[in-house]
């Protein structure tokens, strides 16, 4: 039995991919994009470390383009196995598949337009064909606490993870010549206080844990803390006369900021007068998708949908689907909440609403999600005066607000909680999906102190151990 880190490690936030091979087979955890600097798109396009036609199967945690991204890029390189998600995870990471094969036709598009002479035409890493490929290799769906067989001396079993809908940590109850080793993945593990979807629930007392510590080495504001900030800054910038813009994440992050605008709203904690904007196609996708899916719900959540009280609709919203509908948005000089992907700005219709707000003192920008290091985001969330955007230097001057309340990703203290709910006192532990500070931070808090300290891996990128 041996697992190897292909993605997410070293270092590396995103690009989640982890091999495990046990009885001839090869089984891969995720297959994500790496998001981020020009470098990272070069690593998108590198070999995988491994030969795709070889891996038997994969099992997706969650449908987070950092998770799922270059599963079109494994089947066209020739992977034929089965993918394995839960329904939400199946019907989300096609629309995120699909979205990212349309921005890299686009990209590759405009590279063309501006190449040189003689040089070679630029291709996307993949297209919509290739995404449709891709889709058909999912097979069966998994539900949360039902294990499955997926080959001879492999057992399965999906958790809930608590991130976004469908998300799951997965465990692998493995045997070879007599040997049996339990390896939970926990793929990104959620906050406990989400006003979505439910708490992670992980297994207990597993061999092997590879977890994630995106945040492993602080702890975030409470909720209610950062959606009175929340409230507040939307306060703030209706009365100067601004907008306010968001940078989403479409999946989770948009649904449960429509959430709190209708719950504000609704007490007259934030203006009813507002006008909310969802400019992102796919938020739009996504919040219809959630619809189909209430049974992954808290039941709170569950309740007004069998009612027909729609928990994503608050008052004066609109969907924008069409670009020329957003571009007229850049006329808007105040009283908007403008919604946009990407939630880290590397993309989308959200740089053009930088671009015309950043400038403006009235204005807002407010910060809801993790920003890797390298990304637009990340550079104007670290106090950088102008942002490079569309070939000029855009002058930052709107108000910034940072609230990683609203991650949905555990913090530090989170993460311990599930880590020891999941260990045993003999559990090996790999740290992943984090920065090297986060991942050495979280080593210490397990190790610190204890004479039954557990055994704690930080891999680098292609590194392999028996287990």
């Amino acid at each position: 039995m041996r697992i190897t880190f292909h993605g997410a490690a070293g270092g590396e936030v995103t690009g989640s991919c982890h091999m495990v091979e046990v009885a001839g087979r090869r089984i891969l955890i995720d297959c994500g994009l790496f998001q981020g600097s020009h470098e990272l798109d070069e690593d998108n396009a590198d070999g995988f470390g491994f030969e795709p036609s070889r891996v038997d199967a994969l099992l997706l945690t969650h449908a987070h383009l950092d998770h799922c991204g270059r599963i079109p890029l494994l089947v066209k390189r020739g992977f034929a196995g089965e993918i394995v998600a839960t329904p939400p995870t199946r019907d989300l990471a096609r629309l995120v598949m699909l979205d990212s094969a349309h921005l890299q036709e686009e990209e590759a598009a405009r590279r063309a337009r501006h190449r040189g002479r003689g040089e070679t035409r630029p291709a996307p890493l993949y297209d919509s064909l290739d995404v449709m490929d891709a889709i058909e290799r999912f097979g069966r769906t998994a539900r949360y606490a039902r294990p499955f067989v997926l080959f001879p001396g492999v057992r399965v079993t999906f958790f809930d993870a608590g991130h976004i809908l469908g998300s799951a940590s997965i465990l692998l109850e493995l045997e070879e010549g007599g040997e049996r080793r339990s390896v939970l993945f926990s793929g990104d593990v959620g906050r406990p206080d989400s006003p979505l979807i439910g708490p992670a629930a992980p297994p207990s007392d597993v061999d092997v844990v590879v977890m994630e510590t995106t945040y492993g080495d602080r702890d975030h504001r409470s909720r209610a803390e950062s959606v009175a900030e929340f409230e507040a800054a939307v306060g703030e910038a209706a009365a100067r006369g601004g907008n306010i813009v968001i940078p989403t994440f479409a999946l989770e992050r948009a649904q449960e900021l429509l959430w709190h605008l209708l719950d504000g709203m609704s007490s007259g904690r934030i203006p009813r007068e507002m006008e909310i904007f969802l400019d992102s196609p796919m938020a739009i996708s996504a919040t219809r998708i959630f619809a189909r899916h209430p049974g992954f719900f808290r039941e709170e959540i569950r309740g007004m949908i069998a009612h027909h009280d729609d928990p994503f609709a608050p008052p004066n919203l609109h969907f924008v689907h069409e670009a020329a509908e957003s571009m007229l948005l850049n006329r808007v000089r105040s009283g908007a909440v403008l919604m946009a992907g990407s939630g880290m700005c590397t993309g989308g219709r959200v740089r053009h609403h930088l671009r015309y707000n950043l400038p403006h003192a009235d204005c807002s920008v407010i910060f809801v999600g993790f920003a890797a290091r390298g990304t637009p985001a990340r550079k104007v969330i670290d106090g950088a005066k102008t942002l490079r955007l569309f070939g000029e230097d855009v002058p930052v001057r709107a108000a910034i607000h940072t609230i990683n309340g609203f991650s949905a990703h555990a913090d530090a203290t989170e993460l311990a909680a599930w880590h020891a709910a999941a260990a045993g006192p003999r559990t090996r532990t790999f740290l992943v999906h984090g920065e090297d500070e986060e991942r050495a931070a979280f080593a210490r808090r397990l190790t610190q102190g204890r004479r039954d300290a557990p055994q704690v891996e930080t891999p680098a990128m292609h590194e392999s151990f028996e287990l």
